[in-house]
């Protein structure tokens, strides 16, 4: 094989390891991540080499480090000693880059907290002050083997993430192995199976529910919003940040732009005449920064997470439902009381539909029979 060249690196996308000469490869791993790597005789013995993450490191770069690297290794010297002079960042200085890198990506608020107090929990106790290339598989498994079992989903989670912050000093060149990747699969027992699913009310008692939160003493921002939620099948993150030019009263329409979209792409919501009654009563809680439902407390902001889950507690609904929940009792009605397609059930609720070939030739989001759809829900819910 010839010389790599930047228009070939551009075209390789299969994961393995492409030659360009005297040792040096550039890496496609299985994940996906690029880096080169320099297999190299040192004292005698083969060592592989990594010389960092592409295109962070140029192919000019690399040859320039490698060839450097030779030339030690023939005096005698030890690259892999050098290396080990340079600065190697702290578990928790590259979970901090990890964390800055992906950021901008991540929707959901509550995503982003989480992410970083696991690891403050978890992780930093135990590897956050160990240079990255002194972890090893040991140390990753004493901090997930006392939760594996017991708390399996935020073990699962927490071992993503640590094994994402591993894959950030493997791409950087810091480490050759990630101690949290398949490798140490094998020393973890198997976890429970099952899919824990949402509380969800059964659609024939979500009408009376309507009837006690309407009851509760609880706000009428909350009350409004848990409301309007529940008529419109909709997620609470989507409901809580709605603002008032998102809604089209003319159109009887609510568009939510993709930043606030679970699945990054914009939806649009068609509003049966209960919502938009909802909102006819919402318009009196106005606000500067234009929610429809703001925190009672604090105007220029929305509502909380746990405000929805509040009111559920309080009326004694929260043992049976989750707010969450409440899609999926849609979801059922939908299934056992109308004659709606799946598609027109699932886009409803902003899920995709069909593998990616097919949702690239549906482009129709099929806005008018769900507008039936939703309209045929609020009405069950006013006459069960």
């Amino acid at each position: 094989m010839g010389k790599l060249t930047a228009a070939k690196l551009k075209s390789f996308s299969k994961p393995g390891r492409y030659g360009d000469g005297d040792g040096l490869y550039f890496r496609i791993t299985p994940t996906g991540s690029k880096n080169w790597v320099q297999r190299i005789i040192i004292g005698g013995r083969r060592q592989d080499l990594g010389l960092g993450g592409f295109p962070l490191i140029s192919l000019k770069e690399a040859r320039e480090k490698a060839f450097e690297n030779r030339k030690l290794a023939r005096a005698g010297g030890d690259p892999l000693a050098e290396r080990r002079k340079a600065a190697v960042p702290t578990f928790r200085e590259a979970a901090e880059q990890t964390f800055e890198a992906n950021r901008p990506r991540w929707r959901n608020d509550k995503h982003v907290k989480n992410w970083w107090q696991s690891l403050e929990k978890y992780a930093f106790p135990a590897i956050g002050g160990m240079p990255v290339d002194q972890i090893g598989r040991e140390e990753v498994l004493r901090i997930l083997s006392p939760i594996w079992t017991s708390r399996a989903e935020r073990a699962k989670r927490l071992r993503q993430r640590i094994r994402a912050v591993m894959q950030w000093a493997q791409g950087h060149g810091f480490i050759e192995n990630n101690p949290a990747g398949e490798s140490i699969s094998g020393a973890l027992p198997s976890m429970p199976t099952g899919k824990t699913h949402f509380r969800a009310l059964p659609y024939a008692e979500v009408p009376d529910a309507l009837k006690t939160i309407e009851a509760s003493k609880a706000s009428i921002e909350a009350k409004l919003a848990l409301r309007f939620l529940i008529l419109v099948a909709a997620r609470s993150g989507e409901v809580r940040s709605a603002t008032w030019d998102e809604i089209d009263l003319e159109g009887r329409m609510w568009t939510i732009p993709a930043s606030r979209m679970k699945g990054g792409k914009e939806h649009r919501q068609p509003l049966s005449d209960a919502a938009l009654d909802v909102l006819e009563r919402a318009q009196t809680l106005h606000n500067e920064n234009s929610l429809v439902f703001p925190s009672p407390l604090k105007r220029d902001r929305p509502l909380s997470d746990m405000t929805l889950m509040k009111v559920l507690r309080d009326t004694g609904l929260a043992e049976r439902c989750t707010v969450h929940g409440f899609r999926s009792s849609f979801r059922d009605w939908a299934s056992e009381c109308t004659n709606a397609d799946h598609a027109v059930m699932e886009l409803s609720l902003a899920h995709q539909v069909g593998s990616a070939v097919e949702r690239s030739y549906a482009r129709s989001d099929l806005f008018e029979q769900r507008r039936v759809l939703m309209e045929e829900w609020a009405v069950y819910l006013s006459l069960a």
